[in-house]
């Protein structure tokens, strides 16, 4: 069930890369570029910083201090929009940063269009991880495969149109995947607060958890740092592919793979 769930919230943003390669050229290669920076200082990032919640809660969960879990959840997730702010600030940048990287300017331009519409999905993408290490303490998985793939179909639906009826462009793909990945949080944190299954584990919002903020750092920032290592040995290769001659090229088939 979690390896269906991860291949469905990657393919979210890989269906939007693709439906943008319908376009042109350009447009494939600048949503490539787009994806994999977008991976490695935002998705990579939010992923580790979530990591914490399977320590935090997992202890909880085993000590039968089951209140907390939901006060540690919420912690995570203000940790997470704290540190999406930085990431879209950064992304507003993309632009002039990638062109300082030395990629092509016309495909920097074009990954920083694609991510201006893509900040609003940074914020969901955060909530989402926290969420899933919330339930995955808690041995609760089958929902997370229905509430993925509900989105992921969504998304189809949703980009095809962007692309092919509404006109909306290349910002079609980005806006649909910031669509259809706020859809699936509002889908778990509405099954999380209105289930009886978690009525020990989430008692309600709470002040409490900003306490807990500053010490969820500690776990957090190591666990982040590691997975953006990871991250980072792959995604580094598009932009090397982004110095060769033929750039628009060599950049989509290497952010494909």
């Amino acid at each position: 069930p979690m390896v269906a769930t991860s291949m469905a919230f990657y393919a979210i943003p890989l269906v939007s890369v693709m439906y943008a390669g319908r376009i042109g050229d350009l447009e494939l290669a600048g949503a490539t570029l787009g994806n994999s920076w977008a991976t490695v200082t935002g998705i990579a990032l939010m992923t580790g910083l979530s990591g914490s919640l399977e320590t935090l809660c997992g202890q909880g969960y085993g000590a039968q201090v089951y209140r907390m879990l939901g006060v540690y959840l919420q912690a995570s997730i203000i940790t997470s929009a704290l540190f999406s702010v930085l990431v879209s600030l950064l992304w507003l940048y993309t632009e002039p940063l990638l062109i300082f990287l030395h990629q092509d300017p016309e495909v920097s331009r074009m990954a920083a269009v694609f991510l201006r519409y893509t900040i609003p999905a940074q914020f969901a993408f955060g909530f989402i991880q926290c969420i899933l290490r919330f339930l995955q303490t808690q041995s609760v998985v089958m929902p997370l495969v229905a509430f993925s793939l509900l989105p992921l179909v969504f998304h189809v639906g949703i980009t095809h149109a962007s692309v092919h009826y509404l006109g909306l462009g290349f910002a079609g793909p980005a806006m649909s995947t910031s669509l259809s990945l706020w859809l699936s949080f509002i889908m778990l944190a509405s099954y999380v607060m209105l289930s009886t299954r978690f009525k020990q584990t989430w008692g309600g919002f709470s002040t409490e958890a900003f306490q807990y903020v500053l010490p969820g750092l500690k776990l957090a920032v190591p666990s982040a740092m590691m997975v953006c290592f990871e991250y980072w040995a792959f995604e580094i290769l598009v932009l090397l592919a982004g110095l060769m001659p033929d750039s628009q090229m060599s950049t989509s088939i290497i952010a494909m793979w």
